[in-house]
């Protein structure tokens, strides 16, 4: 197809969604489609972490490019559809955009930003996540969402906490279903010992009082999915028994359950996190035992999803595995990348077949002990093979076996590196030739019309699909306009 003939089908196709905008709301009521358990994780699918942007802070602030992303784009979120994602999970802190008592007034500028942001999400139809991610962090300047604070001052945090929630349930009450609330992220006492019964107590209070908040604003989030996180979003100490609890939901108004339950994985540490001296690059049964942990391969990775899958899913709530990402080792050995796709392909498989929605991490760092699939500034894909392979666990409706990865010697990885470097290097070169300084290739400048595309012209069947497409336009506006009456 070439350049002349997309822009004009691409006009055609913006003149109906225009319309059909101009008709009826994006947000109204009418609009909302009720999603049950079955229908919302299918819905939900593969999600991806907007890591790193709305939760970085510096000092107490929280700024979308303080820890050295670039500002969120429509385009990059695109991107992230392009490639496969069906949801986005955009973790936001709140801390110093958060006023004094008793009205804890949030800054308006930044609940207009993050609205922003889920607007470019559901006008993309992705399912989006928005949650309170940093304020119980103890490692950050301005946290104060602390469960294991005393007695005489939850009173205080509690009503700041409903304060904060009502005030960004009440700037959202209006979207539809692609909306998912999170109370709260990896909320703990900043220990790794079994949680103290009295601070998890307090998670379980946040959750409830997050749950009445949500719904007593009334609109669709009377009938919202929420996503409800137990102890530091542990499996185990949200699975096992140690104190988490469900909230009361008595106050949704949709048809069954709507609370969905967060939890992370991270496992096994040597592979996943660590980045010292003691750090694995592989994993699973292919990989070499010097190379590997002694523990959290294949075995134990089905073993913890299905605990979920008994305790919640079964039961009625789905999981959503918020967070789970390995990162890159490179540096260190060639094939790393090919078992760290091997390790998040398993994942997603094994979330999949357990009714769990897995949501990847990506920070927005490439390059060594980096998370990202994608690179923000560019806006291109980094890690091709790690996305193909969650793509095609979340998209198999059949069992099959996960391909092995592939061993990369030294030599073939420095010759694949030098490649690179040559590919990359005449890329930039013609993009510098084609593209004002400062500038950067977007979609936008994909169907611009080329020589090749002046030179070949319009054919008859071409002027025939245009007709029909154009026809086609102006139907859809008039029953709009009938609607709209």
């Amino acid at each position: 197809m070439n350049g002349i003939f997309r822009r004009i089908v691409s006009c055609a196709a913006a003149c109906v969604i225009a319309c059909s905008a101009g008709a009826v709301s994006a947000f109204a009521d009418d609009d909302w489609q009720e999603l049950d358990q079955t229908e919302f994780t299918q819905a939900m699918g593969l999600g991806w972490n907007l890591g790193n942007q709305f939760e970085a802070v510096s000092g107490s602030t929280p700024g979308e490019t303080n820890w050295g992303n670039p500002v969120v784009t429509e385009d990059l979120i695109k991107m992230v559809k392009d490639a496969g994602f069906t949801s986005i999970r955009v973790p936001v802190s709140y801390l110093s955009k958060i006023g004094d008592g008793p009205d804890y007034k949030v800054e308006e500028e930044w609940l207009d930003r993050v609205a922003e942001v889920v607007d470019y999400c559901v006008d993309n139809d992705l399912y989006v996540i928005i949650n309170m991610h940093g304020d119980g962090y103890h490692t950050i300047s301005g946290g104060w969402l602390f469960c294991d604070a005393e007695k005489d001052e939850q009173t205080e945090i509690k009503e700041k906490y409903k304060a904060v929630w009502t005030q960004i349930a009440e700037r959202f009450k209006d979207y539809d279903e692609h909306l998912v609330f999170e109370s709260m992220n990896e909320e703990f006492n900043n220990t790794y010992d079994d949680p103290p019964s009295e601070d998890y107590a307090n998670i379980n209070d946040y959750n409830q009082i997050f749950t009445d908040a949500v719904r007593s604003t009334g609109g669709n989030n009377a009938k919202r999915w929420l996503l409800i996180p137990g102890w530091n979003t542990s499996i185990d100490y949200t699975a096992g028994d140690y104190g988490f609890e469900l909230p009361d939901d008595s106050k949704c108004e949709a048809d069954g359950s709507r609370i969905a339950v967060s939890v992370h994985y991270y496992d096994p540490y040597g592979f996943v996190l660590d980045e010292g001296s003691r750090s694995r690059t592989r994993w699973g049964e292919y990989a070499k035992t010097k190379n590997k942990d002694n523990w959290g391969q294949e075995d134990y990775l089905e073993e913890q999803f299905n605990r979920l899958y008994e305790k919640f899913v079964s039961q009625g709530y789905p999981v959503i595995i918020g967070e789970f990402g390995a990162v890159d080792k490179t540096a260190r050995d060639p094939s790393n990348n090919e078992y760290r796709r091997y390790w998040c392909e398993y994942v997603v498989k094994t979330a999949k077949a357990a009714g769990c929605i897995p949501v990847y991490w990506d920070n927005g760092w490439n390059g060594d002990n980096g998370l990202a699939v994608f690179d923000r500034s560019s806006l291109t894909v980094t890690q091709q093979d790690i996305i193909d392979g969650m793509i095609r666990a979340i998209s198999s409706d059949e069992d099959y076996e996960i391909p092995a990865p592939a061993e990369i010697t030294e030599d073939s990885a420095s010759s694949a590196a030098e490649s690179a470097v040559t590919d990359e290097s005449s890329e930039t070169a013609a993009q510098e030739k084609s593209e004002p300084e400062g500038t950067t290739v977007s979609s936008e400048n994909s169907d611009e019309v080329s020589e090749s595309d002046s030179e070949s012209g319009i054919g008859t069947a071409e002027i025939i699909i245009i007709i029909a497409a154009v026809a086609a336009a102006a139907i859809v506006v008039v029953i709009a306009v009938k609607k709209k009456k």
